[in-house]
């Protein structure tokens, strides 16, 4: 993308004009190397409140690394304890959100989403490289993981683009820049 940050204006629903100032200060959404972690934590700082990572909520409320999961328990399980925490964090999380990158695969996330101030960090294969490294233990991109990735993100970028307020492009950008980007694209994009 050649703009800094794409920031289109989504039509709020009803829920997201009720829910106003309820959840998340801000949700980020992308596939894995986007810096939803990273960025989130320099947001959180920025803003004065706390981080939240579900992929984290997953590994604790499972008592096992994400990858365990899916080898011992299969995608599905995974999923289903995804959802769980994405719905809890959404509810009762006021600081920055970072959800796992197929989160938005599930329509309802999606919908929960829909009130919510998302951001979606969109990134290009060879920044998710350099940030990730394509030998980390992410259980989908463990075969063939350049064609993996581009084939998730295939899957995935209407979806991330369908519960996102704003879009920050972070080619080439350090934290505190696509922090910055996100916080001029919610005042943009306001609720």
């Amino acid at each position: 993308m050649s703009s800094s940050t794409e920031g289109r204006e989504r039509p709020d629903t009803a829920a997201g004009a009720a829910a106003g100032t309820d959840g998340p200060a801000v949700v980020l959404v992308g596939p894995p190397g986007a810096g939803k972690s990273t960025v989130g934590a320099v947001l959180a700082a920025r803003l004065g409140t706390s981080v939240r990572d579900t992929d984290e909520d997953v590994e604790k409320a499972a008592g096992k690394p994400i990858p365990d999961i899916f080898y011992d328990d299969g995608e599905p399980a995974f999923r289903a304890l995804e959802r769980a925490a994405v719905r809890a964090a959404l509810a009762g999380h006021p600081g920055v959100l970072a959800l796992g990158g197929g989160a938005v695969m599930d329509a309802g996330t999606r919908e929960l989403l829909a009130a919510h101030r998302v951001v979606f960090l969109d990134v290009e294969l060879a920044d998710a490289v350099k940030r990730v490294g394509l030998d980390a233990p992410r259980p989908l991109l463990a075969v063939n993981p350049r064609q993996q990735w581009r084939t998730l993100m295939e899957q995935r970028r209407p979806h991330y683009t369908e519960v996102a307020r704003a879009t920050v492009t972070t080619a080439g950008r350090t934290p505190d820049e696509v922090a910055a980007l996100v916080l001029a694209a919610l005042e943009s994009h306001p609720a």
